[in-house]
């Protein structure tokens, strides 16, 4: 591409033969962590072969947040990664300030990288006089500076559509998939605790080569649910159920006391994002649960030390795969197929 410079003795046009230079125009690409998850963000970076950036982070006594970005990153294609896990408020507060110091420090462009997404679940108006907290969340991000959104298993896919920004959801399916398909375990049922799940639980079905299962469940007040029934086959058969959160483990139980009852041979569960909050653990602890596969979209070291059941599965193979194809200009769509993402998710970029 050859430039025109105009002449300042007779305005006239002069042709340069001078050549732009590609490597000077492209976009460096850094990633940044907050202190939600920086585990996480060191293993996507080893794969990446990259380093974390610099930046300063620390609470001041009266609960303030402060940040200051420790290199220069005007014109970088900067990548935030920060899951809203608990303290969820904490780090959505942080997260917002990071993307407003790149923002306002020229960075090129900015990707916030939420593993988790908190306030989810908070996604509609099924009361009276309630907010779409969901919603509320997408704007802050966009208005604190986010160009672009990188998340997965958000608890709705609507939830897209909050935002006014492109937002590339991706699915843990193909780690869990993956993991489970070395387990070879037979007779497998996979089951849906609720009707919202049952897309999930199929593609697993699908995949595994397995049975399926519904749970009809009704919720009877917050965190509280009641199995009504179980549609589908489970006497006498390894039963897996696939969910994208497990909070409380409430639910769980109860769909665990009721698989029981039916004749399930071993009952297991998987799910994305290992809230556990609450009695989450000793309940997990004190049930005939066989394990509980979860994925480390938020911190899980000190969980897995006092839950033994757990099972940690990394999706930094998936995130930094997404990260390389976003910076490199690339369809991140492969992603998103499990017997495509299988073949991605654990191989470095």
């Amino acid at each position: 591409m050859h430039g025109t410079v105009i002449s300042a003795s007779n305005e006239q046009p002069v042709t340069s033969n001078c050549l732009y230079n590609p490597p000077a125009l492209s976009r460096q690409l850094k990633i940044f962590s907050g202190r939600a998850h920086e585990s996480l963000v060191n293993e996507i970076c080893e794969l990446l072969g990259a380093s974390p950036g610099t930046v300063t982070l620390y609470s001041f006594s009266d609960g303030e947040n402060y940040v200051q970005i420790d290199e220069n990153v005007r014109g970088a294609d900067v990548f935030v990664i920060q899951p809203t896990s608990p303290p969820v408020n904490d780090n959505l507060m942080e997260l917002l300030i990071m993307l407003d110091a790149f923002k306002r420090s020229s960075a090129s462009r900015i990707t916030a990288v939420l593993p988790y997404y908190g306030y989810a679940r908070q996604d509609r108006k099924d009361k009276p006089r309630v907010p779409i907290t969901a919603k509320l969340v997408a704007d802050l991000i966009s208005r604190a500076g986010a160009d672009r959104v990188l998340t997965i298993d958000l608890h709705a896919s609507q939830i897209q559509g909050f935002f006014n920004i492109p937002v590339d959801h991706l699915f843990a399916a193909p780690v869990i998939v993956k993991h489970l398909q070395t387990l070879n375990l037979p007779d497998l049922t996979i089951v849906s605790p609720d009707a919202g799940g049952v897309e999930r639980a199929r593609a697993y079905a699908k995949h595994l080569q397995a049975s399926l299962a519904i749970i009809d469940k009704r919720r009877t007040g917050k965190n509280q649910t009641e199995v009504m029934n179980i549609i589908g086959d489970v006497a006498g058969r390894n039963v897996l159920v696939v969910d994208d959160i497990i909070d409380t483990a409430g639910t769980l139980i109860h769909t665990v006391e009721a698989l029981q009852m039916h004749g399930a041979k071993s009952i297991s569960a998987s799910c994305t994002h290992g809230v556990l909050s609450g009695h989450a653990l000793p309940r997990i602890n004190a049930s005939t649960l066989q394990q509980v596969i979860t994925t480390n979209s938020m911190p899980m070291a000190d969980k897995e030390a006092e839950c033994p059941k757990l099972k940690t599965l990394s999706i930094a193979g998936l995130l930094a795969e997404a990260i390389n194809s976003i910076h490199n200009e690339e369809s991140v769509s492969r992603l998103f197929d499990i017997e495509s993402a299988t073949n991605h998710g654990n191989k470095a970029v």
